[in-house]
């Protein structure tokens, strides 16, 4: 199954995410030890150019196994993230479209 997650940040957490963005990389690499794999993913940042989150394309067993890839985020561990959303992709998505994945399987 394919999900769009939606992770949104407390605001002014541009330390904490400077401090935690090696180890984040690092978990979207390994897709949170396997739980999930990560498409594609970017920051989120508001009109006014500050970040305001992050999201990602990902693929996983099932909601459960992308709910704990999100929660297990070293930026969620931190205390960085406010708010995760997960949003089931259509089962007809086309991710091989996607060429390279953030996830190294």
């Amino acid at each position: 199954m394919f999900f769009l997650m939606q992770c949104l940040h407390h605001p002014d957490q541009d330390a904490a995410r400077d401090t935690h963005r090696a180890a984040h990389r690092e978990w979207v690499k390994s897709g949170g030890g396997g739980s999930a794999s990560v498409l594609v993913g970017s920051a989120l940042w508001s009109d006014e150019g500050t970040g305001i989150g992050n999201f990602g394309l990902l693929k996983a067993e099932s909601l459960e196994n992308a709910r704990a890839f999100a929660e297990g985020d070293p930026f969620a561990q931190a205390g960085v993230v406010s708010q995760i959303t997960l949003t089931r992709l259509a089962d007809g998505f086309q991710a091989h479209r996607i060429a390279e994945r953030m996830t190294t399987d």
